[in-house]
């Protein structure tokens, strides 16, 4: 049976990803979605980026990590080095690259340099192509994809009338049930469900129309699959640092 995965939050953890892949058996027949932040905070993200660039089976959308990787690497001439320093960057730019730097960049960032130019081209392309949202129609549902929410929501407007950071930044209120249809989802991820769950288990949170995916894995949670055919959930244990 050919199905539609999700997963969220990868975060550079390499090991745990593949883990994941082949814990669900993931095939060319199946298709991956995953809802952003590829990069950042783990040890491997370019080796993350590099195996989802090369699958023509996985459609990765942006998150607020890879947004910014994408806003301040692509600053620069390829050939150039990203500088935290300061010395072929302006002020504005530096202190966005250094909290960058401090909020988890530093192993996209050295990833990055340790790159080819041309690799450095394709990854940027990459990045600028994501989408922000996805529409998935699986087993009679509909399922919205998004990295984190979507602000100021009305049932009513358009997905298409939102802006990119109205998907990437937004903190779901998970208690609120966004569409009126019962068969359609909200499925997000961005905000740990340690953090949405009474029980505060890092387990896949589902409830009043969402499905919220980012078990925060790069955190010592775990990284989890949702099968949108058959809502079966699926872990690995996450990042230990």
């Amino acid at each position: 049976m050919t199905v539609n995965y999700v997963i969220s939050d990868i975060h550079g953890c390499y090991e745990q990803y593949i883990k994941l892949l082949d814990k669900i058996h993931f095939s060319e027949r199946d298709t991956l979605y995953l809802l952003g932040d590829l990069v950042d905070r783990g040890p491997e993200p370019m080796e993350v980026v590099k195996d989802v660039m090369r699958r023509k089976n996985v459609v990765t959308i942006m998150g607020n990590h890879d947004y910014r990787a994408l806003r301040i690497l692509e600053r620069f001439d390829i050939g150039e080095t990203p500088d935290p320093h300061g010395t072929i960057i302006n002020s504005e730019d530096l202190l966005t690259c250094k909290y960058w730097i401090k909020d988890g960049g530093k192993s996209t960032v050295q990833g990055f340099l340790n790159m080819s130019l041309h690799e450095r081209s394709e990854f940027l392309d990459y990045f600028r192509k994501m989408p922000s949202y996805q529409k998935v129609t699986a087993a009679d549902k509909t399922y919205i994809l998004v990295h984190g929410g979507i602000h100021d929501f009305e049932e009513s407007k358009p997905l298409e009338q939102y802006k990119l950071q109205d998907f990437i930044y937004e903190r779901t209120d998970y208690e609120r049930r966004y569409y009126s249809d019962p068969s359609i989802y909200l499925v997000t991820g961005h905000t740990p469900t340690q953090l949405i769950r009474k029980d505060m288990e890092p387990l896949i949170y589902e409830g009043a129309g969402h499905i919220a995916v980012d078990c925060g894995c790069v955190f010592g949670g775990n990284l989890a699959a949702y099968c949108l055919e058959t809502g079966e959930c699926t872990y690995v244990e996450g990042y230990e640092k």
